[in-house]
């Protein structure tokens, strides 16, 4: 059998279905929580974002690959060791006790990664495109109000003590190519930014990744009604709060029945940049299959793929448009069923007899 939704040098789309019960899918911090909504319609939001971190959840947790976005380590960190592995050794310069404690300075320099500058721990960092002490001071106090002098001041010496440093300064200083070199090391480790791409720039600037991979909003097929429901919980936090009684109230907000459709889009121009494999592919095939099993959650509820299916070319350019080949999975409602609370309360349609030359489709889910 064919694997051709495997291949990394050909184009794909793919829909992705999926369903909630009882539970919050993606809350809205704006809104209380509260599940996420169209006002105007009332159809149910998840955002790209979220099902993104699920996928790289899933690989990271159960296929046990390198991802980048993660919580355990900053992600300057992470550029800083890429750049490392590349052979660059940045100027540092130890802050002194008062300046790590001075708020503002430290304000001041966490906007300047642009700059090639970079806080971690006690150590500033410093990309070294720049080794006179005034070309120095300009890129650190470029964009300060003239008002801010003792800033001002404060940056001139660490201008001053980053030119000292840079007279006995033997390390390889960031270029083009160096940058080029720690961007690919950086797709070639982590998973994550070989598919949705990622902005590198945040520290030591290694630019920008376009991912292959693009994900837009899921949205319920039919209008969802959130429930903010009242919860009790008999526990108190603190002992001046059990003095009121041992239990006290909270809020659970839930979609009784939603059932979700997302579209997706596989660029093999951008995937040959980031070098993405044949075994990245079904490694993002499986995930979005199993989107949810390992991501179980009280506040989620019951979550659930109900389908995912992949349309693929037989080229990188492809044979047909992608909004022509996502109306041939049609999603609707089954006769008489007015307020649907399962997935049986549906019927799915795909038109396979209809689709264009050149194009196949391979139902995963």
């Amino acid at each position: 059998m064919e694997k051709a939704h495997l291949e990394p040098n050909r184009r794909h789309e793919f829909i992705l279905l999926f369903d909630v019960k009882s539970g919050n899918p993606n809350g809205d911090p704006d809104a209380g929580n509260l599940p996420r909504i169209d006002p105007e319609t009332m159809h149910g939001l998840i955002t790209d974002v979220a099902l993104k971190r699920k996928v790289r959840d899933y690989v990271a947790l159960v296929l046990k690959k390198d991802i980048f976005i993660k919580s355990e380590v900053a992600l300057n960190t992470l550029i800083f060791e890429a750049f490392k592995e590349a052979g660059v050794e940045p100027l540092q310069v130890p802050l002194n006790e008062t300046e790590q404690e001075d708020e503002e300075l430290l304000a001041w320099l966490q906007r300047k990664a642009e700059a090639g500058f970079l806080l971690d721990g006690g150590q500033l960092i410093y990309s070294a495109e720049a080794l006179k002490q005034r070309e120095i001071a300009r890129l650190l106090a470029e964009g300060l109000e003239e008002e801010r002098k003792d800033l001002a001041r404060k940056l001139q010496q660490l201008a001053q003590r980053l030119a000292e440093a840079a007279k006995s300064y033997k390390g390889k200083a960031i270029t083009r190519e160096t940058r080029e070199e720690a961007r690919k090391r950086l797709c070639a480790k982590y998973f994550d930014i070989r598919m949705f791409g990622a902005v590198l720039a945040t520290g030591l600037n290694a630019g920008q990744v376009r991912g292959p991979v693009q994900l837009t909003f899921a949205r319920s097929l039919d209008p969802i009604f959130p429930l903010d429901i009242s919860i009790t919980r008999q526990a108190r936090t603190t002992q001046e709060r059990l003095v009121t009684g041992t239990t006290e109230m909270g809020r659970k907000p839930i979609v009784p029945y939603g059932l979700y459709r997302t579209h997706g889009f596989y660029n093999p121009f951008l995937a040959q940049q980031t070098e993405v494999s044949q075994e990245d592919l079904e490694a993002l095939w499986e995930a979005l299959g199993n989107l949810f099993e390992y991501d179980r959650s009280a506040s989620r509820g019951e979550m659930h793929v109900r389908g995912l299916w992949v349309f693929t070319h037989e080229n990188a350019k492809g044979n047909a448009p992608a909004h022509k080949l996502f109306e041939l999975v049609r999603v609707s409602r089954k006769e008489g069923v007015s307020v649907p609370r399962s997935f049986n309360d549906y019927e799915v349609m795909v038109e396979e007899g209809n689709v264009p030359p050149g194009v196949t489709i391979t139902r995963l889910v």
